[in-house]
């Protein structure tokens, strides 16, 4: 999905940790919508890692970041904490409806474990110390990274590979050129 549009239903359940729910968010501002991989996973810590460090960019361009996770809040925090993401918002869908209503799939074996996914994962993990953890949500899940505004999605990246990354220097400059909140 490049842009369209996400049952504005389901938005409205997407609840996030400080009580606001998904719909009205993308009213009043941007919103970089990030599903993550399960925490165990390299990618996501590397993904995390990257968005704490791209966060004043991204932000400063006028977009709210929010997490999808498939954890508790609990678990959350302290990922998020140590990756120092401070005030994280973010929405737990340990049953993975909301990725699944954002067309996020379960992955293929060569998305999760082909040639690859493991050489990137090899340097995510040992050489950039990412490390792996336990399984903590759906390690089949795949992730993506959807940009909203009033409602519609703007704009995505929907990961071909479990390794793949955004590229958030180069992307976020096209995900701002956003159509102003409504009322």
């Amino acid at each position: 999905m490049i842009a369209g549009y996400v049952d504005q239903e389901i938005m409205e359940q997407m609840v996030t940790n400080s009580g606001d729910d998904l719909l009205t968010l993308s009213r009043q501002q941007g919103v970089m919508l990030v599903f993550l991989r399960h925490f165990g996973c390299t990618f996501c810590r590397k993904g995390l890692a990257t968005i704490a460090e791209k966060r004043a960019a991204i932000e400063g361009k006028g977009l709210k970041i929010v997490f999808v996770h498939m954890t508790t809040s609990e678990i959350a925090d302290s990922y998020f904490e140590r990756y120092e993401i401070v005030q994280p918002t973010y929405i737990s869908d340990p049953e993975c409806r909301f990725y699944a209503a954002f067309g996020l799939t379960k992955g293929t074996f060569t998305q999760l474990f082909g040639l690859q996914t493991w050489i990137r994962g090899f340097q995510a993990g040992l050489v950039e110390g990412h490390g792996l953890g336990p399984k903590l949500g759906d390690d089949f899940q795949m992730p993506g990274v959807f940009i909203l505004q009033n409602g519609e999605v703007v704009e995505s990246f929907v990961h071909k590979l479990a390794s793949d990354q955004p590229d958030y220097d180069s992307q976020i400059p096209k995900f701002c050129a956003l159509p102003e909140p409504l009322g």
